[in-house]
């Protein structure tokens, strides 16, 4: 095992190199572009014996990575924010048709106003899409979670693509240690070399696929997506748990810090849970018992890890990215769900920060923390972040508040 000093994007590329992808497919969105950048000059160095698909749309590059994988290739692409929306339909049919293809997301915020910087919208949006959704809190959780998205992804239980996602800049561009597995290592650890056993197009034994589906078939083939991916959580456990074996790194589906004895529990996505882990210890240190549970594998949705994490806690703070409008936070529904029936139900409320790249500081957690510490029932959903009328913020474009 050697350290490297990679940025995310690097190490998504180093990854996949690692993986011995057979079909990459290229389209630049920042802030994902060096992603494909540096697999391309893998390809052209003779590091990677791939086919470097470059095609001319976001849409174009999930379609060709069904078709590479419709013959057995193991696939990979890379995107975010409009162009992930612009593929948005072929996420379906990658899902639908049981394509194990493997995409990075580096997040971006949608459109509009324009901002290229980091939050969780443009993934959280397609949350329900049947793809499985694993979440980065570091450079170093980029290089995992790629490994362990192919490992899951292609596994004859599952069958259905995944999507490792990792904040824009905070971790596309910054740079990190990394300990990176040799080659040797990457090949016993990911299953053989494609093709796999599942219906592939083969002008030798030719087939149909994608046909019209009646409705008395049709939920049939949903009940068996949505199982595979339920069941896809177990399957990701046997290979985290084979992970820690070869590593020493230990992946879970939800990271604790702190929560054994935790009065209040923050529970989130990506990298401003690191911001959480420190801002915590430094709460606790004043005397105020918090707690973090870093969500790490959100689709399929870890319920039953989730329960055990916030344990006996009086109060759960949900820290959304995003924003589910005219509701609350994206992430803040399912966590309600799976808390609703533990055995000790705590109070759950929500706050919304960090959207458009805004920073997520410790102060940005000690606030939330104590706004959390007054309960205030009957009101769920806080904007930290926001700036009310008086600051003049435009609530409608070119107006003033």
């Amino acid at each position: 095992m050697t350290t490297e000093f990679w940025n995310g994007n690097r190490a998504a590329a180093e990854a996949a190199r690692q993986a011995r992808v057979q079909v990459v497919a290229a389209y630049p969105i920042t802030p994902q572009t060096h992603t494909v950048e540096y697999l391309s000059e893998y390809v052209a160095a003779g590091r990677l014996d791939a086919r470097l698909v470059r095609v001319e749309s976001e849409h174009s590059a999930l379609s060709a990575c069904c078709g590479a994988s419709a013959v057995g290739a193991r696939t990979f692409t890379a995107s975010c924010s409009q162009g992930l929306q612009l593929m948005s339909e072929v996420l379906y049919f990658a899902s639908g048709m049981r394509f194990p293809i493997v995409m990075a997301i580096a997040n971006r915020t949608l459109s509009v106003p324009v901002s290229i910087w980091a939050d969780h919208q443009d993934t959280l949006v397609n949350r329900d899409c049947g793809w499985i959704q694993l979440y980065a809190a570091s450079v170093q959780e980029v290089y995992d979670l790629v490994l362990m998205a192919f490992r899951t992804a292609e596994d004859p239980r599952v069958h259905l693509p995944a999507m490792v996602a990792y904040d824009g800049f905070i971790l596309s561009h910054a740079s990190e240690p990394v300990e990176a597995l040799p080659d040797e290592e990457i090949r016993a650890l990911l299953p053989p070399e494609p093709p796999h056993l599942r219906p592939l197009l083969d002008p030798n034994d030719p087939k149909q696929f994608g046909e019209v589906l009646f409705p008395d078939f049709y939920p049939d083939i949903e009940y068996k997506k949505h199982r595979a991916l339920e069941e896809s959580l177990e399957v990701m456990g046997e290979a985290f748990e084979d992970f820690h074996s070869r590593t020493g790194r230990r992946l879970s589906p939800v990271e604790t810090h702190g929560c054994e004895d935790a009065e209040i529990v923050l529970v989130g996505l990506g990298s401003m849970m690191q911001t959480a882990r420190h801002a915590a210890t430094r709460l606790r240190a004043e005397g105020t018992k918090v707690g973090v549970a870093q969500v790490r594998v959100y689709r399929p949705f870890p319920d039953r890890d989730l329960v055990e994490a916030v344990g006996g806690a009086r109060t759960v703070l949900v820290l959304d990215r995003d924003i589910g409008y005219g509701s609350a936070g994206m992430v803040y529904p399912d966590v309600t769900r799976a808390l609703y029936h533990a055995p000790s139900r705590p109070d759950v409320l929500n706050f919304i920060v960090g959207t458009g790249g805004k920073d997520i500081t410790p102060k940005t957690i000690e606030r939330c923390v104590e706004l959390g510490r007054h309960g205030y029932r009957g009101m769920s959903v806080f904007w930290p972040d926001a700036r009310g009328p008086a600051e003049g913020i435009a609530y409608t474009p070119g107006v003033k508040a």
